[in-house]
C-alpha cells in the first residue's frame, strides 16, 4: 500500500473533503428536481469516502450494506450504486442483463490491463468469446490435462512442505500457492513450464502489482491525469502492464513458431491440450486477441485459487475441528491409494471419484471463499453499467450511466441472506443434513463466480484444481500459524489477497 499512500498528495486529499460536501449537495438536490416522483436509494457516502478508506475499502463497504440493502455512493461522474439484495442482482445478472454491462467506464479502467478480453467487454466481442471459451472450458480434453497439471504441481509443493517439516521451517504458504496456482495456470493456458517455486517470482509480482494498480484507478480521480503525465501509480502500473506484455507475447510467439513446425517433426510434436494451442488452432494468430483472451483467465485463474487456499490454511488453524474432520474425509475417499510409494504417486492417483466422494471438502472450501463464496470472496465487488433508465426490484430508480454494484464481500456478511450465524464458519451449512452430500445454494445469493449469462466459466476448474490441492496436502500434513495471534487482512485488489505473508509450521 505504501505506493498508493505517496500518491495521494495533501492537495487532492483536502480538495476531495471540501468537494464531497458539495457533490451531495448539489447532485441530491437536483436528482429531487430533476426527476419528481422517482425514488432513489439512500445517499451512503461519496466516492471520496472510498478513497480515504481504500485500505479498508471491503470492510468500509460492508459497513454501509449492514445499514443499507442498497444505497448510492456519489461521485462528480455518476451515482455508484451498491447492492446485497439477492433479488436486485438477479434482476442485473439475469432478468434484465442486456440493460446491465461493463460500458465504457469499466472499459475505460481495465482496457490498459486486459484489453479486450472477455471480462471488459460487451455485445458481439463478448459473446464470441463467450462462446469460444465456453466450448474449450467444456471439453473433456481440457479437464483432463488440467487435473494432470495440478497433480504435478502439488506433488512439488508437497515436497517443498516435507522439507520444512523435516527441518522445522516455517514457510509462507500464500507465496508458495501464488507459485504453484502461477505454474498451474500457465501450464494450462499456455503450455509452458514457468517452475516459479523452485526460482523466482517476478511474473507472479508484476501481475499482481498491476491488479493492485488498476482497482486503484475506480477510487481515484485523478488516474486519467497520472497516466497523461507518466507519474505515481500510473506509471508503475504502465511499467508492469509493458513486463508482462513483453512476457506474455514472447510465449505466443514461441507457441506459434512450435505449431507451424510439421507435423512429421516429432521432437517438435505438442499434444496442443493447451489454451493457447486450442485457441489458435480456432482463431488463428492474431497475437493481440490471443494476449487478451488467454490473460484474462490467467489473471482470473491465479490469483483466485491462490487466494482461496492460503485463506482456507488460515481457517482450518481457527477451526481444528474441521481441519481433522476434511483429513479424515480424504483418508476414507483415498484408502485404495494407501499403498502409493510416496507423495508424487499419491497425488498422481487421486481420481475423479475421489473427488467426488469429498463432499465435506467441496463444503469447506466453499465456506471459506470459493463460489458460492462466502466470508472471503476472491472477487469482492463487481459492478455494471446500466445503459437506460430502470427501476430496480426494491422500487428504486436507476439512471442511465449509473454504475449497479453487487458485493460478495459484504453479502457473505448479512444476517437477512444468512441468519444470525452468518459471520460463522460452518461447512455444515452447504451439506444436506439427509445424506450429507454438498447443497448448493442461489447463485444471486453467491455472486463471486457472477450468474446467469456471464457465471464463470472456470467454475468447476477452480473447484477442482483446489481440491486436488486440498486433498494431498491435508492427507500429509497438518498446518498451524507461526503466530497464533495473527489477523488477516486483505490487499485490496481486483481478487483478494492476504496482505503480506502467512507463515506457517507444517508438521505430518
Amino acid at each position: 500500500m505504501d505506493i498508493f499512500q505517496s500518491s495521494i498528495s495533501i492537495t487532492a486529499t483536502v480538495l476531495s473533503l471540501l468537494f464531497c460536501g458539495f457533490i451531495v449537495h448539489f447532485l441530491t438536490k437536483k436528482l429531487l428536481v430533476k426527476h419528481g416522483k422517482k425514488r432513489y436509494h439512500p445517499i451512503g457516502g461519496t466516492i471520496f469516502n472510498q478513497l480515504l478508506n481504500f485500505h479498508r475499502l471491503y470492510h468500509y463497504m460492508t459497513d454501509l450494506a449492514s445499514k443499507y440493502k442498497t444505497y448510492r455512493l456519489i461521485s462528480p461522474f455518476r451515482s455508484e450504486i451498491y447492492t446485497s439484495e439477492p433479488a436486485n442482482v438477479e434482476y442485473i445478472l439475469k432478468t434484465k442483463f442486456d440493460n446491465y454491462g461493463r460500458g465504457s467506464y469499466h472499459y475505460s479502467n481495465l482496457k490498459d490491463l486486459l484489453g479486450d478480453g472477455i471480462f471488459t467487454v460487451d455485445g458481439d466481442k463478448w459473446r464470441e468469446q463467450r462462446t469460444l471459451s465456453s466450448h474449450e472450458f467444456s471439453t473433456k480434453v481440457l479437464r483432463n490435462f488440467s487435473s494432470v497439471v495440478f497433480r504435478k504441481n502439488v506433488a512439488k509443493l508437497a515436497h517443498i512442505l516435507s522439507e520444512a517439516a523435516s527441518s522445522n521451517k516455517t514457510v509462507d504458504i500464500q507465496d508458495l500457492f501464488m507459485k504453484s496456482t502461477l505454474d498451474s495456470i500457465f501450464r494450462v493456458a499456455f503450455g509452458v513450464d514457468l517452475d516459479s517455486m523452485c526460482g523466482s517470482n517476478e511474473e507472479g509480482k508484476n501481475f499482481s502489482n498491476a491488479s493492485e494498480m488498476t482497482v486503484w484507478r475506480y477510487v481515484d480521480v485523478f488516474w486519467k491525469i497520472k497516466r497523461a503525465l507518466n507519474v505515481g501509480s500510473e506509471a508503475k502500473l504502465k511499467d508492469s502492464i509493458r513486463t508482462v506484455d513483453a512476457f506474455v507475447y514472447k510465449l505466443i510467439r514461441r507457441k506459434t513458431e512450435q505449431m507451424s513446425k510439421p507435423e512429421a517433426d516429432l521432437s517438435l510434436q505438442w499434444k496442443k491440450d493447451d489454451l493457447l494451442s486450442r485457441f489458435l488452432q480456432i482463431t488463428g494468430t492474431d497475437p493481440k486477441f490471443l494476449r487478451d483472451i488467454i490473460l484474462s483467465f490467467t489473471i482470473a485463474g491465479k490469483d483466485t485459487t491462490a487466494a482461496t487456499l492460503s485463506l482456507f490454511i488460515y481457517v482450518l488453524y481457527k477451526y481444528p475441528q474441521v481441519q481433522e474432520k476434511v483429513a479424515q474425509e480424504i483418508e476414507e475417499a483415498t484408502y485404495e491409494k494407501e499403498d502409493a510409494t510416496d507423495i508424487t504417486d499419491f497425488a498422481a492417483n487421486v481420481s475423479e471419484d475421489a473427488l467426488l466422494k469429498m463432499q465435506y471438502l467441496h463444503a469447506a472450501l466453499t465456506e471459506t471463499l470459493r463460489a458460492p463464496l462466502r466470508l472471503y470472496p476472491a472477487v469482492p465487488v463487481d459492478g455494471k453499467i446500466c445503459f437506460s433508465d430502470d427501476t430496480l426490484p426494491d422500487g428504486f430508480s436507476v439512471n442511465k450511466g449509473d454504475m449497479v454494484s453487487y458485493q460478495p464481500y459484504a453479502m457473505g456478511r448479512m444476517k437477512f441472506i444468512w441468519g444470525d450465524d452468518a459471520e460463522e464458519y460452518k461447512p455444515e451449512r452447504w451439506l444436506d443434513g439427509d445424506d450429507g452430500f454438498f447443497r448448493p445454494e442461489s447463485p444471486f445469493k453467491f455472486t463471486a463466480f457472477q450468474a446467469g449469462p456471464r457465471i464463470c466459466l472456470g467454475k468447476e476448474f477452480a473447484y477442482r484444481q483446489m481440491k486436488i490441492f486440498a486433498a494431498v496436502l491435508l492427507h500429509y500434513f497438518v498446518f498451524k500459524l507461526s503466530d497464533d495471534k495473527k489477523t488477516v487482512n486483505y490487499r485490496t485488489m481486483i481478487n483478494l489477497h492476504i496482505d503480506g505473508a502467512l507463515h506457517v509450521c507444517v508438521c505430518y
